[in-house]
């Protein structure tokens, strides 16, 4: 069985696949506070109510924009799985030729939705990953990285809001049933979520006028549901692409 973990600034996303197949997943909150044991103590309560046996773990790959968190999971497969881990980054074959000023500047989680994107829908992609931040990565028809763009996050921009101005709360991430909020938090609600939406459908369209040919839109991350319902220009959506990517990029460094 194959572990694979994407660790971002707000959630870690554990992924358990059995023949490339990906049987469950489960996700804790980010925290740079815990140490190995804490993680190795959830974990040894969370795996037995989704199945997984600890033993029959033999091998991980991780991905991180948490360089703390990073090394604190690693230690975790040493301790706890007694596997090393694949760690993406320099020297790691990923399938992804990454056209960029410098491809170290791509984050590894962009990397491995971009091997999950091309494998799965081809190319010319655009993947949004709706997260802590908003990104996109851009694949050419025949899966090169081309770059892309980052924006701000929904809840980054909500709590800017709620931070910088005295008389602004706190909201939900739920789509109003109209554009024009009656109340404040109905009018938060509009223009954080709807205004996401212009976002990503202004980006995809000036993205594919650069393209000069129309990518197959994919959005992934915590809030690609919500968003995709509000609009036509996402055409797939997969919570778990960068998990996907990760067990891709792991086949091709195992031998």
């Amino acid at each position: 069985m194959l572990l694979t973990i994407d660790i971002g600034n707000t959630k870690i996303a554990f992924g358990f696949f059995e023949h490339d197949e990906l049987i469950t997943t489960l996700s804790l909150a980010t925290s740079i506070r815990r140490l190995a044991d804490d993680y190795t103590a959830l974990l040894i309560d969370l795996l037995p109510h989704h199945g997984i046996i600890p033993k029959d773990i033999t091998g991980a790959a991780i991905c991180s924009v948490v360089p703390p968190v990073g090394a604190v999971l690693e230690e975790v497969c040493h301790r706890y799985l007694n596997t090393k881990p694949l760690v993406v980054g320099a020297g790691i074959k990923t399938g992804v030729r990454i056209l960029m000023d410098n491809p170290r500047e791509v984050g590894p989680d962009r990397v491995a939705n971009a091997a999950a994107g091309y494998k799965l829908y081809g190319g010319p992609a655009i993947i949004i990953d709706l997260g802590t931040a908003i990104t996109f990565d851009v694949l050419s028809p025949k899966g090169d990285y081309l770059g892309g763009a980052i924006a701000p996050g929904m809840e980054v921009s909500a709590e800017s809001l709620f931070v910088r101005a005295s008389r602004l709360p706190r909201v939900d991430m739920v789509a109003p049933e109209h554009a024009i909020g009656k109340n404040t938090v109905s009018a938060m609600q509009s223009g954080i979520i709807f205004g996401c939406v212009g976002l990503i459908e202004g980006m995809v369209a000036r993205i594919s006028n650069d393209l000069g040919q129309k990518p197959h839109v994919i959005a992934t991350g915590g809030y690609a549901d919500l968003i995709a319902a509000q609009t036509s220009v996402i055409e797939s959506v997969n919570p778990d692409l960068t998990l996907i990517g990760l067990q891709l990029i792991y086949e091709l460094n195992k031998h």
